[in-house]
């Protein structure tokens, strides 16, 4: 298993406050689930988590945001929080604080809704910060192809630099073969076609911002 541990951060950019701001909230909303009782946790899920059938008969709209600070089990939460912290910040420290704010929720958005249109008759409740970040990831990628992505390998205990264009490709395209391969299958597991959709949003994006982002500099 590979894992991005770090990455080159920029100077003198705005603050990442929302990055950490955002980063602090789905820890604590997920520390609140945690100490509830669990048919509390399974309501409040229900309630919160964007459920595809629901938005398919317009109701439950507010899940669109609600779903994106609700996570399923530790490791989902800290690997989505992981990839947000090596990734996010340098999107707000180029694009500034609410453009990335609204970045980040138009972002998740959009991610939501693909995953409602290919999964429009489930009943499952698709929760996670992973669409909106997926959207961080696609900025990132034309924003700062050639950045340094600091990768830890887990099976031999090492770590190793690739730049973002090798990196966030080879997700991308994973990405994209799982979700082809998801597509008419009923499953309570990964949304693949959230992870797509926030990353086309963020391409986009990053092709908006990628002429501020050359002006940037990075740390040595």
């Amino acid at each position: 298993m590979f894992f991005p541990i770090g990455d080159a951060n920029i100077k003198h950019g705005h603050k990442a406050f929302f990055t950490y701001l955002i980063i602090a909230a789905n820890i604590a909303v997920f520390a609140m689930q945690f100490m509830m009782p669990n048919d509390l946790q399974q309501r409040f899920v229900m309630d919160y988590g964007c459920i595809p059938n629901e938005l398919m008969q317009f109701k439950q709209w507010h899940t669109v945001i609600t779903s994106m600070f609700l996570h399923g089990g530790v490791m989902h939460l800290l690997g989505n929080m992981l990839f947000m912290w090596v990734f996010a910040d340098n999107i707000e420290a180029t694009i500034g604080n609410f453009k990335f704010l609204l970045f980040y929720l138009a972002g998740g958005v959009v991610a939501t809704l693909t995953h409602v249109f290919f999964n429009a008759g489930s009943e499952v409740p698709c929760v996670g910060a992973s669409g909106a970040i997926a959207a961080c990831l696609g900025a990132y990628l034309v924003m700062f192809p050639h950045s340094k992505i600091k990768i830890f390998f887990i099976l031999f205990l090492t770590t190793f630099n690739v730049s973002a264009i090798y990196f966030l490709g080879f997700w991308i395209v994973q990405q994209f073969m799982s979700g082809m391969g998801s597509i008419g299958v009923a499953t309570a597991g990964v949304a693949y076609w959230a992870h797509i959709g926030g990353f086309v949003f963020g391409v986009c994006g990053g092709f908006f911002y990628r002429a501020q982002a050359k002006k940037m500099t990075f740390h040595p």
